[in-house]
């Protein structure tokens, strides 16, 4: 059967990775970075998009080529250490991601329709709420569903957003400067930890995973779909990139007096006094949209993840199955897990949540890089034709080095 070769047939996967990955990192993390560090920092949100491309046009390659997924390449290739190392790490990240994902759901709902006179409140209330209308939407929906509700959310975000950004009137020849000349001003020591947040918040980390099985779902199971899936990939990061600009622009264009709960008031309220009452309330829902995006987009994939990864644990070999079953106990417990445990996080700062994710995020990055290196770096597993050129393998070499240096300078 010939495929649809118009550009809104080539796009829906990755416009979920785009909708999934912007959200609650590249809102904060590109907000508080703006705030403080200024349009300086906007080449840091090119490259973090260009890295976040890289290594999902490895992982895709690495599925089209072998028909495995690459957490099916990394059990049978790397090894039992890899496997529950890995286990552990998507654990840790699972409670990260979803607690800093309902913290920013919570401030920009309470921001829009406010529950409680203290927003702190509010935002615990709101956090609650739509963590489960979430998994509703997950699991009565379905795939079809959660394709047409992240669409919605998809063209809110991105129209309002950067309108606001481009109704703001910043400086066009500092923002310019910022995307070609590489600078990290330093703010309190903060410069470099703020630019790695940014530069892994955007297009989000362990997200990018979750384009595998999508791509399933949309059955793009061989490398005659490779033109596509790069396509598709490329729009989308493109669009992450854009948005990214426009949260930095925003951010360095308005006074944030603290942080927590309030921030998306304040920015709103800010933008009031610029843009009148439609600059604020567009601001609002394209917040919210990024946000509630995310969360959806990170409740119906990240348990993908787990159950492959779980029904590998034992017998140590792929499921001969071409997709997860959205049905299967493992899929829908975590679901529940990662929809409620996390709850207690609602409860730590919002800044602290989002910088916190975002940079244990951020620590995924060399791990991809590196096992793309491995798994696509050997023509016997991947075919000479889709094994890593010198050129893609040296990009993922600068990946693995940076991600390993700033985490380095930001532990010590």
């Amino acid at each position: 059967m010939a495929k649809k070769l118009n550009l809104l047939s080539m796009i829906g996967p990755g416009m979920l990775v785009a909708a999934t990955g912007v959200g609650a990192g590249d809102l904060a993390a590109a907000t508080f970075s703006g705030a403080q560090l200024g349009v300086a920092i906007l080449w840091a949100v090119l490259l973090g998009a260009f890295f976040k491309f890289v290594l999902n046009e490895g992982l895709t390659r690495w599925q089209l080529a072998t028909g495995n997924t690459l957490l099916e390449g990394v059990v049978i290739h790397l090894g039992r250490p890899v496997r529950y190392g890995f286990l552990a790490y998507l654990l840790a990240w699972s409670f990260m991601v979803a607690a800093s994902l309902m913290s920013a759901c919570g401030v920009a709902a309470q921001a829009i329709l406010p529950v409680s006179e203290d927003p702190v409140t509010g935002k615990i209330i709101y956090g609650i709420l739509l963590s489960l209308v979430g998994v509703v939407l997950v699991r009565v929906g379905g795939y079809s569903l959660f394709e047409k509700v992240m669409r919605v959310c998809i063209g809110l975000m991105f129209v309002t957003v950067v309108a606001t950004a481009i109704l703001l009137r910043p400086d066009w020849g500092q923002l310019l400067s910022g995307l070609l000349v590489p600078s990290i001003p330093q703010i309190d020591g903060e410069g470099l930890a703020w630019t790695i947040a940014l530069m892994g918040g955007v297009g989000g980390t362990v997200t990018v995973l979750c384009y595998g099985y999508w791509i399933r779902e949309e059955e793009r199971l061989s490398t005659d779909d490779l033109r596509v899936c790069r396509i598709d990939l490329g729009v989308a990061y493109a669009l992450t990139a854009l948005f990214g600009l426009a949260m930095v622009t925003i951010g360095s264009t308005l006074e944030i007096e603290g942080s927590g709960a309030t921030l998306v008031i304040r920015l709103a309220d800010q933008l009031v006094g610029q843009l009148g009452l439609f600059g604020k309330w567009a601001f609002l829902l394209g917040a919210f949209g990024a946000v509630f995006s995310s969360l959806l987009g990170v409740w119906q994939s990240v348990p993908y993840l787990f159950t492959d990864l779980w029904g590998m644990m034992g017998k140590g070999q792929p499921s001969s199955e071409r997709s997860i079953d959205t049905r299967s106990k493992s899929y829908r417990w975590y679901l529940y897990a990662m929809a409620t445990l996390p709850m207690i996080g609602l409860w730590v700062g919002f800044a602290n949540m989002q910088k916190f994710n975002a940079i244990w995020g951020a620590l995924f990055m060399p791990m991809l890089a590196m096992t793309l290196l491995i798994l696509n770096g050997r023509a016997r597993w991947v075919g000479e034709v889709y094994k890593n050129r010198p050129l893609t393998s040296t990009v993922l070499v600068l990946i693995l080095l940076f991600f390993l240096m700033a985490g380095w300078l930001t532990i010590r």
